[in-house]
C-alpha cells in the first residue's frame, strides 16, 4: 500500500516530493556512509533521509554523521534563524554527538525520520520540544554545496 500525506496538509515546499520518499522506513544502521545513497528506498536513519531530502531539492551533503555535519564548514554554514531546507539539530543534551536531524519545511515545521513515527513525518516545534530525546534543538546548519 502506498502512503502518502494529504497534500493540503503538506507545507508547498514538500508537494513534489516523490511518493516514496514518504514511505522511506527507518532503520537506525541505515546511516550516511554506511549504505549507498540510492538505497533509501530501503530504509535510513534521521541523517540519510534529511541529506536525500535536500539532495531532491539539488543540495549536496556529504556522508557525516551528526557531530561531523556540525563541526563541518564546506558544505553547510551554522546560522540563527532558520529558513526552509536548513537542517535542525535536536538532542536530549547540548551535543552534536547521536542528533537527530530534520528538514526545516516552513516557519513552525521540520520534516524528519524516526524511530518512534517509523517513517517519514512532519512536526512543530513543540512536538520535537515535547520530547525528551530532542528536547534540545542544538541549532541550525545551512546547505551550501549544489547537488
Amino acid at each position: 500500500m502506498t502512503y502518502a500525506p494529504r497534500m493540503d496538509t503538506v507545507p508547498a515546499l514538500l508537494r513534489d516530493l516523490p511518493t516514496w520518499f514518504w514511505e522511506v522506513p527507518f532503520v537506525a544502521s541505515r546511516s550516511p556512509g554506511a549504505v549507498a545513497r540510492s538505497g533509501l528506498r530501503q530504509g535510513g536513519n534521521s541523517q540519510l533521509f534529511a541529506y536525500e531530502v535536500l539532495a531532491h531539492f539539488g543540495f549536496r551533503i556529504p556522508d557525516v554523521r551528526s557531530a561531523e555535519l556540525w563541526r563541518d564548514t564546506d558544505a553547510t554554514r551554522v546560522v540563527l534563524e532558520s529558513r526552509p531546507l536548513d537542517l535542525a539539530l535536536f538532542h536530549d543534551r547540548e551535543q552534536a554527538w547521536g542528533a537527530h536531524v530534520g528538514v526545516v519545511v516552513s516557519d513552525t515545521e521540520v520534516l524528519h525520520l524516526c524511530a518512534e513515527v517509523g517513517t517519514p513525518t512532519i512536526w512543530s516545534w513543540d512536538d520535537f520540544a515535547s520530547r525528551t530525546r530532542y528536547a534540545h534543538l542544538i541549532g541550525f546548519k545551512r546547505p551550501l554545496l549544489p547537488g
